[in-house]
């Protein structure tokens, strides 16, 4: 379930003359029962609401005279978000003789022609209020409160995002939550301005469109919102723009080093532009430091479950749950018992809009039996990043509705998908070029295309902790054996070389000096060439004592990674 919540509008959109139909009514409990919110947003004064609309304890929320007023019909709670009006402007409105004049908790209101002599009042006493119209009525709040700041209120009461409400309204001063919502919806009736700038306008009136927009909300879910509307842009292949939907599972995959994790990166720039939110799973410290996004765990400590949950818990919150501390075995375990806590909480909220679980074949492994118990709910909103498709879970990879196949090996990552799903392979696959990738939706019945995919404006500390503190493979890890291979010690990150390389001796160290194994594992494992290059200048110069070479190389890989990887944050 994507859309969460409906908020609607009172007058002119739920109720007609004032009233709310049986068939509205019944519609409305139908919603409530598939676990949806409902939350009324309406420009009337909650005494007078109360007086008209006895049902209104169906809502979860009120947000009453305009956005002014907070009301929880459970609880009968009240909450003003903004200030009363004040004495000496509602006695000069008097004075002026306008009439009706209705004074609430924050908001002051009459009706047309009255605006004028308002206006006339405002500027005369200074005061910084707003004049809002809907139809006729003439609303005066502070400035800056309206419906969408009302709403806002109580979205974060629920701790509910925007993009998972759907609103329907039908006049001017509706204008500001409908915009604000993940899909805006007109009735009938509404003002052609209204109509204009909505997603979806209903073929009924007032409650009738109301009835019309639950059914179709309960049959199809987020196929309501309008296209492109939700969606993330990729890239661009034949001119046309590539989105990314938040119901989709994606898989990017390619070799090492050739841009998975700068993809992943440059997408979640455009989540933070949407509004959406993300949670990356990074088990080797890819991400640190990424802008938008607060980390949890480093190196040294391993983040709780309650911590993630805890801090998803506020829509307007990334997480980064750094799994650098877990050793290679401990993570799937790590991951199978926060998952289900994870989708309960999906499920109920539809945040985080977005998974990033990079090193997917660590997380979620094919040879792991109980994948499919931890898969209880499926993964929309999901990209899964890997070296190794091979390796991830058979039951993970059939969930998939986007392939991405990145650098020199993208063919064979559609190829090794569709032989782990059994999916019919494509006939002829184009290859990718330069900052091209392959894309490819297997259930379109369409050809992979090569798409130009966008790229991150942020440049990160790529693998400092990864390399520093970390848990390398044996393939990955340095080995000083000396020349008599008499020795098989194990460096597995760029921390314990240090160590290694200040103990041993002297015989040792130059032999792997002159061989040029540190500037080939600094290029090849490492994957920084400037490290490397550093190091084979030290390596090529005959005239240094392994004392001078190694404190040379010593100082270039602390310079590096060291002592950025335990400096605090700034």
């Amino acid at each position: 379930m994507y859309l969460i919540a409906l908020a609607t509008d009172y007058d002119g959109t739920l109720a007609y003359n004032g009233t709310v139909s049986k068939k509205t009514i019944s519609a409305l409990e139908r919603l409530k029962k598939t676990g949806r919110k409902l939350i009324l947003v309406t420009g009337r004064e909650l005494p007078d609401l109360k007086q008209v609309f006895p049902e209104m304890a169906l809502f979860d929320k009120v947000v009453a005279e305009n956005g002014a007023l907070v009301y929880t019909p459970a609880s009968e709670e009240e909450r003003t978000i903004s200030p009363a009006p004040s004495p000496d402007f509602v006695a000069a409105l008097k004075k002026r003789g306008v009439k009706p004049l209705s004074v609430g908790r924050s908001i002051v209101a009459t009706w047309e022609p009255h605006q004028a002599t308002v206006l006339e009042v405002i500027k005369k006493l200074g005061l910084e209020l707003e004049i809002i119209f809907n139809k006729g009525a003439v609303m005066i709040l502070p400035s800056g409160i309206n419906k969408a700041t009302g709403l806002a209120a109580v979205l974060e009461d629920l701790r509910l995002s925007p993009l998972n409400v759907v609103a329907v309204g039908d006049a001017e001063n509706d204008h500001a939550f409908l915009k604000a919502c993940g899909c805006s919806v007109a009735v009938d009736n509404a003002l052609p301005a209204v109509k204009d700038t909505a997603d979806l306008v209903t073929r009924g009136a007032r409650g009738k469109g109301v009835e019309e927009l639950i059914s179709k909300l309960i049959k199809q879910d987020r196929a309501i919102v309008k296209k492109g509307r939700d969606g993330v842009l990729l890239g661009t292949a034949g001119g046309k723009d590539i989105h990314l939907s938040p119901i989709d599972t994606v898989l990017i995959a390619g070799s090492s080093g050739i841009g998975k994790s700068t993809l992943a990166t440059a997408l979640t720039e455009r989540f933070v532009e949407a509004g959406f939110q993300f949670c990356i799973f990074d088990p080797e410290g890819d991400y640190d430091g990424l802008q938008g996004a607060v980390g949890l765990g480093d190196g040294s400590s391993v983040p709780t479950k309650q911590q993630v949950l805890d801090l998803i818990e506020k829509p307007d919150t990334n997480v980064i749950v750094n799994g650098l501390a877990l050793r290679v075995d401990e993570r799937p375990d790590f991951f199978a018992d926060l998952l289900p806590g994870l989708g309960n909480f999906r499920y109920r909220t539809a945040r985080p809009h977005w998974l990033v679980i990079d090193e997917a074949h660590h997380l979620l492994p094919s040879r792991r039996d109980d994948t499919r118990a931890v898969l209880s709910l499926e993964l929309p909103g999901t990209i899964l990043i890997t070296v190794h498709p091979e390796a991830v879970s058979a039951d993970v990879l059939r969930l998939v509705t986007a392939v991405i196949g990145v650098g020199p090996t993208a063919k064979s990552v559609i190829q090794t998908f569709c032989r782990e799903t059994r999916t019919e392979p494509p006939g002829q696959m184009p290859s990718p070029k330069g900052d091209r990738v392959l894309f490819w939706r297997p259930q379109m019945g369409k050809k992979p295309m090569t798409v130009k995919v966008i790229e991150p404006r942020q440049s990160l500390r790529r693998h400092s902790r990864k390399y520093a503190e970390g848990q390398l493979d044996e393939a990955g890890s340095f080995y000083f054996k000396g020349p008599d291979d008499a020795m098989n010690l194990r460096a597995h990150n760029l921390m314990i070389f240090a160590q290694m390389a200040e103990g041993i001796d002297d015989k040792t160290w130059d032999y792997h000096l002159r061989a040029g194994d540190y500037s080939e594992w600094f290029r090849h494992q490492i994957r920084d060439k400037d490290l490397a290059r550093e190091t084979a200048a030290a390596e090529k110069d005959k005239t240094l004592s392994p004392q001078e070479s190694r404190k040379i190389v010593l100082d270039a890989v602390r310079r590096r990674y060291t002592a950025p990887a335990t400096a605090p944050e700034e």
